[in-house]
């Protein structure tokens, strides 16, 4: 493949250096200094764009991705509420997009054991649940999109919780995100499950930035040869 990689910081040169090794090449990089250089003359022989810049810029990139027919990976988190105009212009355009909260094979496999878990212990609300993200300072939303996802999932199990929130609360319907922004963490999450008699909680740990990056490549791969709107269960055949 011929990948174009917009946002170049720390994900994009990782993700680069697995391309490379796995024989693909980058035909276009862009960051905050060559925005104007994703255009549709510079993707001539592009296959396909991977997206990791930040909430500020990520909406505009996707559309302009999609725009010049151009499928589109995106990892950037913090601007879903478009979510639902970008899906409606990918379908309208014949596009394809793979949005993930995280590309890590680990961590999609942990969604999987997250939602089971919810699953199991809606039947049993004497247990408090709780998430618990660590995340690099440099890591620009708070919750990550990761924890909101795990969030979400416990909410779409768990009757007796309605919201989440980013901070303590004596509400007994809030779901408690703690978030902690430490160097050098490249990402924990943590589902805990708490109640008088024991404790039940796991946890994914990334060690790197190497399982984000590979798991982007694989869905660049995927949405290069697929048409529509996937996301990372399509990618892993979960």
């Amino acid at each position: 493949m011929n990948i174009a990689l917009v946002g170049y910081g720390k994900m994009g040169k990782a993700i680069e250096e697995i391309a490379v090794a796995n024989g693909h090449t980058i035909g276009l990089k862009i960051d905050q200094d060559n925005a104007a250089d994703l255009c549709a003359q510079n993707i001539a022989g592009i296959d396909v764009a991977i997206e990791f810049t930040g909430p500020h810029s990520a909406f505009e990139n996707v559309m302009k991705c999609l725009s010049m027919g151009l499928p589109v990976v995106c990892g950037s988190t913090g601007w879903l509420e478009k979510y639902d105009e970008v899906k409606t212009f990918c379908e309208a355009k014949h596009g394809t997009l793979i949005y993930a909260s995280n590309f890590s094979i680990g961590v999609n496999l942990f969604f999987e054991i997250n939602k089971t878990l919810a699953k199991l212990m809606s039947k049993h609300p004497n247990y408090e649940v709780s998430l618990h993200e660590v995340h690099h300072t440099q890591k620009k939303d708070a919750p990550s999109g990761t924890a909101i996802t795990l969030a979400e999932q416990v909410l779409e199990a768990l009757p007796n919780k309605t919201k989440w929130v980013n901070e303590a609360s004596i509400n007994a319907s809030d779901l408690v995100i703690l978030s902690e922004r430490i160097d050098p963490a490249p990402g924990t999450h943590t589902t805990t499950y708490a109640s008088a008699i024991d404790s039940i909680e796991i946890t994914h740990t990334a060690h790197n930035r190497k399982g984000f990056a590979g798991g982007a490549l694989l869905a660049a791969e995927f949405a290069a040869t697929h048409q529509g709107i996937f996301t990372m269960k399509e990618v892993l055949g979960i």
